[in-house]
């Protein structure tokens, strides 16, 4: 791929540095990077998250330095050793109405492929249970925000770094709960906190047909996106089964790959899951453990990785060497 902010003469050390480390075929790394939201500007209580300006730069600096490939591609490629030198792939979790708007624009002008992990519950004018907590202290009046009444604290929330403050505070304490308490406690939230919420901030179904149409992959992500190893063994396998079959039905096409809520392994999904996805029709999964998949590896356990930061080219290739080097965590059997 032409190159975008680099000539081609820096570019082949880098290129040469990275095959070195991700060679063709049975010794080969697949880096799979994941996103979530690309927002047209920076979000300002979400800064590092980053904005389409800089997703324009990631994916001309990807696209660089990496033979981007299909998911399906490097799925085949890890089960026969065949992988191409400095593979990578990109992928997107829950289903933000920007990766269509936004990112979608972007990845073509690159021509790079993409997975989108899509929570099927939450499309067509849901929210994610983390964004409520997120647009509730968002748009809640004053400096203070009081949730004593709740045991669940008094903030500050003078400044944007207040706000964030309680944010992190609150989707920690909230993270982990069954779902079923954890949705209680948002509706009491929400209760406490009486402000008018965005309803697009997720896809709709017609903006996942039109990923689908464009030649990208729908994976699954559960319906409601909760985290597995809190959920009762039934109520999982429903949300991953119901999950897929929403979306099927949305794309009229196979879901072939899936990705585990929040991701980490023996904290956010458990043996148990990874055997379900295997049993409900999966061809592979993806965590969120760091690391690069190495063929043999488990197939329904793909480590997954975002090194962006500012720190230009020679940065993002040390942090991706970094990354093909860590020891890869996996749910034990």
């Amino acid at each position: 791929m032409p190159g975008h902010n680099s000539d081609s003469i820096s570019l082949l050390p880098a290129r040469t540095f990275l095959g070195f480390f991700s060679p063709q075929g049975h010794r080969g790394r697949l880096s799979i990077l994941i996103f979530h939201r690309v927002p047209p500007q920076a979000d300002p209580l979400f800064p590092e998250s980053g904005d389409a300006e800089s997703f324009d730069q990631q994916m001309g600096l990807l696209g660089d330095c990496f033979n981007v490939i299909p998911l399906a591609d490097a799925v085949r490629g890890l089960r026969s050793g065949s992988l191409p030198a400095r593979a990578a792939c990109v992928t997107f979790d829950d289903g933000y109405a920007d990766n269509a708007e936004v990112a979608l624009p972007i990845l073509q002008k690159y021509g790079i492929p993409a997975t989108f992990f899509v929570s099927s519950g939450v499309l067509d004018g849901g929210r994610m249970w983390n964004d409520t907590v997120i647009e509730l202290v968002r748009r809640a009046p004053g400096d203070t925000l009081d949730l004593r009444g709740l045991n669940l604290g008094s903030f500050p929330i003078g400044t944007i770094a207040q706000r964030r403050h309680a944010i992190d505070n609150l989707i920690s304490g909230l993270k982990h709960m069954p779902p079923e308490s954890r949705q209680f406690r948002i509706e009491q939230i929400c209760s406490a906190i009486p402000v008018n919420l965005p309803d697009n901030l997720m896809m709709t179904s017609e903006q996942v047909r039109l990923l689908h149409g464009a030649g990208m992959e729908i994976g699954g992500h559960t319906v409601f996106h909760p985290i597995l190893a809190s959920t009762e063994k039934s109520a999982a396998c429903a949300e991953i089964a119901n999950g897929k079959e929403m979306l099927e039905g949305i794309i009229r096409a196979p879901v072939r790959f899936f990705a585990y809520p929040n991701g980490k392994p023996e904290r956010d999904y458990l043996p148990e899951h990874v055997a379900m996805t295997r049993e409900l029709g999966f061809e592979a999964a993806v965590s969120t453990a760091y690391g690069a998949a190495r063929p043999g590896d488990d197939l329904y356990q793909l480590p997954r990785f975002t090194p962006w930061d500012r720190g230009g080219q020679a940065r993002f290739v040390f942090r991706m060497i970094q990354n093909m080097l860590r020891n890869t965590e996996v749910a034990l059997h």
